[in-house]
């Protein structure tokens, strides 16, 4: 047996929640890849934020020395990855350098909307799939239904399929073995010209940017001078490695291996996502087909709370676009925010993680305005422009035509709330498309939505509605005709354009009283009255005030004439006036973040 035929190459995809990391785990431990006193639960979960949300964010390798049944050594790469539907970019990247994966089915829940997403990327890179049931302990686990589920949904024969669980470490060896029958071992090239796709990487202080590469033929060795494909540069290996789970030198990275390259590259920007490494010496013909840029589909301001943070803001998004290339950040201004950054995210879920990360890794205080998606404005010359920013929004008597992003959405519920999935969908504007029956009691309901309708409470209402049950995943169709308005609010007549958003004519007095009723709350009362108004260009859709502080003028009165305390409340009266001319609204900065974390 050759050494590439003792590689195995591997993913974990599953829905959120479904155990993945913790299989992961009983992996390192059943291989002895950790000391036990060195284990921790989730342990490829290096983020605070993971470890807290129970999720994975980033994808991370590491190398698994494993001894089968007859005695033979393999080593096995997983490349783990994430289950939430923001991140199936993440999944994307982490597939591109396997042979196969590992399919995670919860026993209670079964096969959700997610994991039909995870097995088509699989699909789609003709990667063998073998499926785990985990989670066979539970009381509720009703393992012969799921695979019977499995088989037909899937289509997947029963002797792909095992049953564990990650917990107690029941059936680890059985899925090892399987990994090592059904999955691939990387393709014996023997071509002498180095490939490597770039996979991800990260920026250390010390050594510069660290390249994860997967080895698709040749050999990579120090003090070889590579050349990236994309960057048009050439650099000399200082280091290479595998992760064991941490970085662990060695001489030379073969075919079929994982590990990480550092060449003293010292600006971020030179290493991209999905590059082909190769021999300046000895250049490759052809790059490696890696995978689809990400296309960021949320876009939202982001201002430091305090200006002087403006760099350190800066700083910060420059390194986490490097480790998350989804991101796309470009610098903008706001009169009532100062200066600040519009930064695109691939959905809602991504852009608090970024949001968190920024706060805890690099202590920067931040706001962020309401999300928005990429809309399409035709002018009154033909001419289109993609317009994320409210700000940007043209006058309405120069728009010939406007479009918005549609999605395909596929909704998992149980069969008893199909009433409400579908009400909820009808008051998210969107259309029916198909009704599916499944298994166990399931539906599933595809729908076409507009992506903007499912960004901030689509999901939430969803678990409610269906008691936890119900699960969504969608893909980007394009784009279809809309009536949108930029809605703007006023204080004291005066428009602030942090809180200016972009929404479809018919949502717009919800969203407007929505707005000011959180602001009426939150804005400190002044000397003088304040109107806020939510306003359709001079029209205004919703209207609350902030009443004035009163002084009792009229308490020094008492008995007399009446017209005495008629004066003195009509001399107010008109010292109100004047006050509410010259006088300038404060709006503190925890208003700002109050009605903005929430959209």
């Amino acid at each position: 047996m050759t050494e590439t035929e003792q590689i195995r190459n591997f993913s974990i995809i599953a829905h959120i929640d479904h155990g993945k990391s913790t299989l992961a785990d009983r992996f390192l431990q059943f291989c002895h890849t950790i000391e036990d006193r060195m284990m921790k639960d989730q342990f490829l979960d290096n983020m605070d934020i993971e470890r807290e949300r129970g999720i994975t964010i980033k994808s991370r390798a590491v190398t698994i020395q494993y001894k089968d049944l007859q005695g033979n050594d393999f080593k096995l790469n997983l490349i783990d990855t994430p289950g939430h539907v923001d991140f199936s970019y993440e999944v994307n990247r982490s597939l591109a350098a396997c042979e196969g994966v590992v399919l995670l089915v919860d026993s209670t829940q079964g096969i959700q909307a997610q994991t039909l997403a995870n097995l088509r990327l699989a699909h789609k890179r003709n990667l063998e799939v073998i499926v785990v049931i985990n989670k066979i302990d539970l009381p509720n686990a009703d393992v012969e239904l799921r695979k019977e589920q499995i088989q037909e949904l899937l289509n997947i024969p029963e002797e792909k399929i095992f049953t564990a669980s990650a917990k107690a470490g029941i059936g680890i060896r059985d899925i090892l073995e399987g990994i090592i029958k059904y999955i691939s071992p990387p393709k014996d090239d023997k071509e002498d010209t180095l490939k490597a796709l770039v996979f991800d990487s990260h920026f250390d202080k010390y050594r510069g940017v660290i390249m994860y590469a997967r080895i698709f033929s040749g050999t990579l060795s120090v003090k070889d001078t590579i050349y990236l494909m994309h960057s048009d540069k050439n650099f000399d290996v200082l280091e290479v490695g595998i992760f064991c789970p941490d970085e662990q030198k060695t001489k030379d990275l073969k075919n079929g291996e994982v590990g990480y390259i550092i060449a003293n590259i010292r600006e971020p920007g030179l290493v991209k996502i999905g590059d082909t490494i190769t021999l300046s010496n000895n250049r490759a013909d052809n790059p490696l087909s890696g995978f689809q840029d990400s296309n960021p589909m949320v876009f939202s301001g982001v201002y430091p709370v305090d200006p002087v943070d403006y760099e350190a803001l800066k700083a910060a998004l420059e390194k986490l676009s490097l480790n998350d290339s989804s991101l796309r950040i470009e610098a903008e201004s706001s009169v009532a925010l100062g200066f600040g950054f519009r930064v695109g995210f691939l959905g809602l879920l991504h852009m608090e993680i970024i949001q968190e990360r920024i706060d805890r890794e690099y202590g920067v205080g931040i706001i962020m305005t309401n999300p928005s998606v990429i809309y399409k404005i035709m002018d009154n010359h033909l001419n289109i422009k993609n317009i994320d920013n409210p700000s940007h929004f043209p006058a309405v008597e120069k728009i010939a035509a406007m479009d918005e992003p549609y999605v395909k959405a596929f909704i998992m519920a149980p069969a008893t709330s199909i009433g409400s999935v579908m009400r909820l969908c009808g008051d998210k504007r969107g259309d029916l498309i198909s009704t599916e029956s499944l298994m166990l009691e399931q539906v599933m309901l595809t729908f076409l939505i507009p992506l903007a309708e499912i960004l901030t409470d689509f999901n939430d209402k969803l678990k409610s509605i269906t008691q936890g049950y119900g699960s969504m995943e969608y893909d980007i169709i394009g784009y279809k005709p809309t009536d949108l308005v930029k809605l703007d609010i006023l204080l004291n007549a005066e428009p602030v354009d942090a809180f200016s958003c972009l929404v479809h004519r018919s949502k717009a007095r919800d969203v407007g009283q929505s707005l000011i009723s959180k602001l009426k709350k939150v804005i400190p009362r002044h000397m003088f009255s304040i109107p806020i108004q939510a306003a359709i260009g001079q029209k205004i859709v919703a209207r609350e005030t902030i009443k004035a502080l009163r002084k009792n003028v009229t308490a020094k009165c008492y008995g007399g004439d009446i017209t005495r305390k008629k004066k003195l409340l009509e001399k107010q009266k008109e010292g109100k006036k004047k006050m509410k001319l010259i006088g300038k609204v404060n709006v503190p900065k925890n208003a700002f973040i109050e009605v903005l974390k929430n959209g």
